[in-house]
């Protein structure tokens, strides 16, 4: 599918990976529509406007959506890049883990993704089919969490997990309609999440990685959401973008 020509949501996209495939798709001619909880200190990026939006609420994606759908080239591809991960044990020295912030993980991790995807999936089913009758695809994201979770991310690994699960599922559900969907679980990720971090975890994380070693960048999981963009035939799978790496329990 070309990319030029087309209008594209990202969740996400103030900063990290969403940020990193607003500005790839923009370089690629589409009308991108980045969305944040907050775009108060957004980069200024040329063919990317920014709306804030939370992800979990109904009204704020279906208004997102109304707006790149209306903005005059069709809504062909939405990428969920949306998320948070808080560590918590099952059981740990204060006690259970709380049941809200569960709660929110799941609601914003997966119920977020699903909100955005089933949405955006409704408006590109409106548009004009192109060969094949596809008319666009939903980019969601997962982690190696979903496969290899780790100590204290019970509720992040659950979350990804389920977005992996329902990857198959809703690609069969949205091929009646046209709509591809994909999921990448990226390794780690060198976004501003790992900022915070000193050098010594920074390049102990990067030495457990087989191959290469280091971290992988933003700018390499966006080349990876445009490759399946422009990939018609790929559909329905979960892609690990990371090294190789099998995440140890701690």
């Amino acid at each position: 599918m070309e990319i030029s020509g087309t209008s594209a949501i990202v969740t996400g996209g103030a900063s990290g990976l969403g940020n990193a495939t607003a500005r790839a798709l923009a370089a690629r001619g589409a009308a991108v529509f980045a969305l944040d909880l907050s775009i108060e200190n957004a980069p200024e990026v040329e063919g990317v406007t920014y709306l804030a939006a939370d992800v979990t609420s109904e009204d704020d994606v279906q208004a997102a959506v109304d707006t790149a759908a209306g903005s005059g080239p069709p809504l062909r591809i939405v990428v969920n890049c949306a998320g948070i991960g808080p560590s918590t044990r099952t059981v740990g020295k204060s006690g259970p883990h709380p049941l809200d912030l569960y709660r929110k993980v799941i609601d914003v991790n997966l119920v977020g993704t699903f909100n955005v995807l089933r949405l955006g999936a409704a408006a590109m089913g409106k548009t004009e089919a192109l060969e094949h009758g596809q008319r666009g695809v939903v980019i969601n994201t997962a982690s190696i969490a979903a496969f290899d979770g780790q100590i204290g991310q019970v509720a992040y690994a659950a979350s990804k997990a389920a977005v992996v699960g329902m990857t198959l599922p809703a690609a069969r559900d949205l091929a009646s309609v046209g709509v591809r969907v994909m999921t990448i679980a990226p390794g780690i990720v060198d976004t501003p999440m790992l900022a915070t971090v000193s050098d010594d975890i920074r390049t102990g994380l990067a030495a457990g990685v087989p191959f290469p070693k280091r971290l992988a960048q933003p700018a390499e999981y966006a080349q990876l959401a445009v490759s399946i963009v422009e990939h018609d035939y790929l559909n329905g799978e979960v892609i690990r973008m990371d090294g190789a790496l099998r995440m140890a329990p701690r």
